[in-house]
């Protein structure tokens, strides 16, 4: 019988980490982090690729793979599973031929052709596994295909002073607002006359892409999409289109980011309405689906916040997101925070601003973040840390995973010190 060809293959750049999400990275790529109080960043990817009918997914990741591939398993938790369906996790190798970690995303890609090529797709639609969103991929593979691009990108509006931060693009009016051709795009300019920023999400027509990745191998020092291929491409006067996404779209590649992201969930109206976009989750990892009812005891306050399966609540919580697991004990106070799985907040703890990533235990009376109202940045705790009774950890401080108990035996950090 011959084998079915797929008419899209969806490929997920998700190896990476970021220096600027400091330790929610140190043992995860960033499309792992946990996000929302229950799912992943690269949730968002996996589940716009569901709803969009594309069951044929390459999943890319080099950094510390353990805790994604673990994550995806067999893409049951998206219904990635059949005979002409499924996900597949692609990590680098090493070996007998040319192989070497991948030096960027152009070149993850290009090391995976092989794969790629077997599928014969029609149509490659390459996406990042690390933003926060809700698309039909549909939609701009339709408008693709009607302009008989070379290559469409997904661009989204940004504020002119955030310009420099992305690849930017000058888009005609060629189809109003759902696009036009591409006629100048800059790699994270100093200075912009325009705002279309890429979501790093593409289509390409195959062989364009297959060049277009072995002229990149072959004469270029890097390797990434925005800063290499799509300036290949224009410069070939190849036919680039840039198709308008006007959606939330979270960009959580900072600290400040992730967290802002993450207090758009909150609120009556909140910016990010993750309860109309059918966010699926792996249930198994963590034991997400075994865990028992929220339970809130008769003194607790739970204002303006998220708190899931698990959570056991005796304090006061407020604009803050709980994953499963998470204990807050009597008399503490936690404002404006986001805590992983398994967290502790002993009695009478503070906590404003504060990140703190699975398995992080605070004993009694310890004060961590700034005083509320006074501003400051974000701690960051790393997983697995004993923060010992009545410490005093200051705003914008960051502690690195696994500290022992000599790192802890001064009582006080100050703001903005970083402990490894």
């Amino acid at each position: 019988m011959p084998k079915l060809k797929p008419k899209v293959l969806a490929v997920v750049l998700a190896g990476g980490r970021v220096d600027e999400l400091s330790v929610l990275t140190a043992h995860r790529p960033k499309s792992a982090v946990p996000f929302g109080g229950f799912a992943r960043v690269i949730d968002f990817a996996l589940s716009n690729l569901l709803q969009s009918g594309l069951e044929l997914v390459a999943v890319l990741s080099q950094y510390r793979s353990f805790s994604l591939i673990n994550h995806i398993g067999i893409g049951a938790s998206w219904d990635m599973i059949g005979r002409y369906r499924g996900v597949f996790v692609l990590p680098p190798y090493q070996g007998f031929g040319q192989s070497s970690w991948y030096r960027g995303s152009a070149d993850a890609v290009r090391q995976n052709l092989d794969f790629i090529q077997f599928h014969e797709p029609e149509t490659i639609l390459i996406i990042s596994g690390d933003h926060v969103y809700h698309m039909d991929y549909r939609e701009i593979i339709d408008y693709h295909l009607q302009k008989d691009a070379d290559c469409t990108m997904a661009c989204v509006e940004v504020p002119a002073t955030e310009a420099h931060r992305f690849g930017i693009a000058e888009i005609d009016g060629e189809d109003g607002a759902r696009g036009g051709r591409v006629l100048q795009y800059q790699e994270k300019p100093a200075k912009s006359t325009f705002n279309q920023a890429s979501m790093t999400v593409y289509c390409f027509k195959p062989n364009v892409l297959y060049a277009l990745l072995e002229a990149n191998a072959r004469e270029d020092q890097s390797f990434e999409f925005g800063r290499d291929i799509i300036p290949r491409a224009m410069a070939a006067r190849r036919r680039v289109y840039g198709y308008r996404f006007r959606g939330y779209w979270g960009y959580t590649r900072t600290l400040d980011e992730y967290w802002q992201t993450s207090m758009d969930l909150l609120g009556k109206t909140p910016k990010l309405p993750l309860d109309q976009w059918g966010l699926r989750t792996n249930l198994d990892h963590r034991g997400i689906r075994d865990y028992p009812p929220l339970r809130a005891g008769r003194e607790a306050e739970i204002v303006n916040s998220l708190a899931y399966n698990g959570c056991r609540v005796e304090g006061r919580v407020e604009n803050s997101i709980l994953f499963p697991g998470v204990q807050v004990k009597a008399g503490a106070v936690v404002r404006d925070s986001i805590l992983f799985f398994d967290n502790v907040v002993g009695r009478n703890c503070r906590l404003h601003k504060v990140i703190a990533d699975v398995n992080v235990t605070l004993g009694e009376g310890v004060r961590v973040g700034a005083a509320s109202g006074s501003g400051g940045g974000i701690t960051v705790l790393g997983w697995n840390n004993e923060i010992p009774m009545g410490m005093k950890i200051g705003a914008g401080c960051t502690l690195y995973p696994d500290l022992g108990p000599e790192k802890m035996v001064r009582g006080v950090i100050a703001d903005g010190e970083v402990v490894r």
